[in-house]
């Protein structure tokens, strides 16, 4: 074994590790969110019964209300439905689960991360967290502040998080980078094949040439970022490089692993982490810009951003695997 194998290998135990307390609690957020809709107190003087009697979606940066009546809790449940279907696609797919490929990181098998989305997934988004920790410490620093617009009410705010990773994928990945990578590299006309490439571009399309695929991801990534600035209900702009790096790491997710992915790394950062938030804002009755500073969500911080640092080490040491591989085949 080599000594690139050797500190894979090393590196491989705190990673299967912290991928799998991670994917736990990812688990454990399903029936918290649903409490926090259905069984706590955060509405005040609304519930889930509550009628609304429009659906807003951000669509590539521009904000729809769909005129629609109709219960929070019944829209909540549609789109929490499709969260764990989406869940379960990820932990499954494409070729092996997510359980079989952490065993084969344990063994020092050969694998290929792109065997499982959900390690992707979760790799992926400890690296959002770290690097979204960077930017808020420097920013903050010269005195630049990330703020979220004003909600009226906590429920209804829980709601639009939720709604968020599918509307705002549809709208932002699927729309403004599937249409685009299946008109420059697509072979073939059909409708089954349009809709299969918008679901797993890579896969699907002959990628040639992936720079002109990472200048559309960047683009629709700095104007995912923007438009946080720019809608009706705007974040400061401290949100603008923080949600523009979110949005290139979320883009390059859905054109390597598809729109599934992409969705529940979307539904990582807003519903998983919120479901907690709202969890402890109910049990120490305090408001959810106290609850961040509680101690649960300081210690999942932190194994985020050590499972980020762990996860870049990994996919630079598989780099360097992959090119010696290249190297002693030629």
């Amino acid at each position: 074994m080599s000594l690139l194998e050797n500190v894979l290998q090393g590196f491989g135990i705190p990673f299967s590790a912290l991928m799998s307390v991670i994917f736990g609690l990812m688990i454990v957020s399903f029936p918290l969110g649903a409490y926090a809709i259905f069984n706590s107190d955060i509405g005040d003087d609304i519930d889930y019964t509550f009628p609304l009697e429009k659906f807003d979606i951000f669509i590539a940066g521009v904000n729809i209300q769909v005129p629609l009546e109709y219960q929070i809790g019944d829209l909540f449940i549609i789109f929490w439905s499709i969260f764990i279907i989406l869940f379960v696609i990820s932990f499954l797919g494409p070729k092996k689960n997510f359980i079989k490929i952490i065993g084969n990181i344990l063994s020092n098998e050969k694998i290929s991360f792109s065997e499982n989305y959900m390690l992707n997934i979760i790799k992926w988004f400890s690296i959002l967290v770290l690097v979204s920790a960077i930017i808020t410490i420097v920013q903050e620093s010269f005195g630049i502040i990330t703020e979220p617009p004003d909600t009226e009410n906590n429920l209804i705010l829980f709601l639009q998080i939720s709604l968020a990773p599918i509307t705002e994928e549809i709208g932002f990945r699927l729309i403004l980078i599937g249409i685009p990578l299946f008109l420059i590299y697509s072979h073939k006309s059909s409708i089954k094949f349009f809709i299969k490439s918008l679901w797993t571009p890579y896969s699907t399309l002959h990628i040639y040439d992936s720079k002109k695929a990472v200048t559309i991801i960047i683009l629709v990534g700095i104007f995912f970022g923007v438009a946080h600035v720019i809608s009706g209900e705007p974040w400061t702009t401290g949100k603008i490089l923080q949600a523009s790096i979110g949005g290139i790491i979320i883009g390059w997710v859905y054109f390597r692993y598809g729109l599934a992915a992409a969705i529940i790394l979307h539904w990582a950062t807003n519903y998983f982490i919120y479901s907690y938030l709202f969890l402890i804002s109910e049990i120490n009755g305090v408001s959810i810009q106290n609850a961040s500073a509680h101690s649960m969500i300081g210690t999942f911080e932190i194994i985020l951003i050590i499972s980020g640092i762990i996860s870049i080490i990994m996919l630079f040491l598989n780099y360097k695997k992959s090119i010696n591989s290249s190297i002693i085949q030629e």
